[in-house]
């Protein structure tokens, strides 16, 4: 099936960031050893299978394929919205305090004192989300 050029880019680009995003999260477990709490358990969950999805959609053609995508992409967004608000809203820090072993509101990172891992996997599923959505639009007036 042919698809066309555009949207081939772009789930490349989708792919490409599903990709980092995977590699990101292991790279802060294993290498700089940080345990992963139960939410970003979660998010991994959602972002691992988007690097297949998106790859086979990518290597077949086919943007009707990776429409599981969009579903995990969409689930994952606001995992990692939730995850981010219990590290940043006071109110909501006692809630991420009762996650697991590690507390859900634990910053191992704070990048210019907003930028934190789950703040990094929503960015990525933001833009997973809102990119496969604009594919799916262009679509319709085909």
């Amino acid at each position: 099936m042919n698809i066309k050029k555009t949207h081939e880019n772009t789930l490349l680009f989708i792919w490409s960031v599903s990709l980092i995003a995977t590699f990101g999260s292991l790279f802060y477990s294993e290498i700089m050893g940080f345990t992963p709490c139960e939410l970003c358990w979660v998010q991994r969950i959602f972002m691992y299978p988007l690097v297949i999805i998106y790859g086979m959609a990518l290597w077949k053609k086919s943007v009707q394929m990776a429409l599981p995508g969009l579903i995990l992409s969409g689930i994952g967004m606001f995992v990692s919205v939730y995850h981010y608000l219990t590290q940043k809203i006071p109110m909501l820090r006692e809630a991420g305090g009762s996650c697991g072993i590690i507390p859900c509101h634990t910053e191992y990172v704070n990048y210019l004192g907003f930028i934190t891992i789950p703040f990094l996997a929503g960015v990525a599923f933001i833009f997973i989300f809102v990119l496969h959505i604009i594919i799916v639009y262009s679509n319709r007036g085909a």
